[in-house]
């Protein structure tokens, strides 16, 4: 069956699906190293076992690395790699992950951001993953992996039709970005409006990931895809969940059963958006990794945090096949 996850990658994004096809996609990369086996076995003790209290259940001390993840669970290629859009904290370890996996297509948009690593700004990222990004941006390989900039609607073999070009293919449609989208980003030098954000539909489910999208990609989405993000069954938070100064008014149609919020301090996270609206979240803190198994009618929750998952399930289970706890189901 499909199987999402939403990893644990510090204040960064990560997210994997297990495509019926066989296909794996990877949005985003954070923290992706090539491991080494005792600090990985180390980080991964340390955060089954902590407890945390008043439901800080300090899951971002133990962040996961994408590579030995997927090496653990055997996945072994990457069939899609989408960059949602150049921001470090979506492409941290982007050059050790791409010869690890050797992704065959690189879904990325044409932005113009440079990065200036001489003044120490970009912090605890490495000036090598920009270049290796940059020369898969630049040069524009048509193989090894062949790079596609897609736009809001387009139709496509594989992604979402099927490989004798009927069916949903592996069931990813491009809300956003617009080619005005990403204008106005390179002309404005902020890429968060040129972000990808893609719906993602199996066994009559929905699941939409934003990327960092803000307010012009949301007016884009509501005026010409309104129906399709109506009422999803999880929502990957935008932003990972910050405040961003933004409207949150979307959320009244995207309604999601659950929303997935990724790693930041917490003032700097919109609960009150949420909240407001009766609407559940499940955080990387809390949970660690999340995972989402499919199926009709449900879909089934696992979170590598034994602490929080049996604070909230108490008949919760562990499944070797997750290598996670069971947290819950929604239909």
């Amino acid at each position: 069956m499909p199987t999402i996850h939403f990893l644990n990658v510090n204040e960064g994004d990560c997210s994997i699906i297990e495509h019926y096809s066989g296909h794996t996609t990877v949005i985003d990369v954070c923290h992706a190293r090539v491991p080494d086996a005792l600090s990985e076995n180390m980080l991964t003790k340390l955060a089954k076992a902590e407890r945390g209290t008043s439901g800080n259940f300090n899951q971002k001390l133990y962040p996961a690395n994408p590579i030995s993840y997927m090496q653990q669970r055997g996945l072994t290629s990457v069939f899609r790699f989408i960059l949602t859009h150049p921001d470090m904290d979506h492409m941290d370890g982007i050059a050790d992950f791409f010869k690890t996996f050797e992704p065959l297509n690189f879904w990325d948009t044409d932005n113009i951001e440079e990065k200036d690593f001489s003044d120490g700004s970009n912090g605890r990222f490495q000036e090598e993953d920009w270049s290796f990004y940059k020369g898969l941006r630049d040069e524009k390989p048509e193989h090894n992996p062949k790079r596609l900039t897609l736009y809001s609607g387009a139709i496509g073999q594989y992604y979402n039709k099927g490989e004798d070009n009927r069916g949903g293919g592996d069931g990813l449609s491009i809300l956003a970005p617009t080619s005005e989208l990403l204008a106005a980003a390179c002309d404005s030098e902020d890429y968060n409006d040129c972000s990808y954000v893609i719906l993602y539909k199996t066994d009559g489910h929905k699941i939409l990931f934003a990327g960092d999208s803000h307010h012009a990609t949301w007016e884009h989405i509501l005026a010409k895809h309104e129906e399709r993000v109506k009422d999803v069954d999880i929502l990957i938070a935008p932003h990972h969940g910050r405040h961003s100064d933004r409207d949150w008014e979307f959320l009244n149609v995207v309604n999601p059963k659950l929303t997935f919020f990724g790693n930041a301090d917490s003032d700097y996270l919109a609960y009150q958006a949420w909240y407001s609206r009766d609407l559940p979240i499940v955080t990387n803190n809390q949970a660690g990794n999340i995972i989402v198994a499919t199926s009709a009618p449900q879909l089934d929750i696992y979170v590598t945090c034994e602490a929080y998952a049996t604070k909230v399930q108490p008949n919760s289970f562990y499944s070797a096949a997750h290598d996670a706890y069971y947290w819950g189901s929604i239909t």
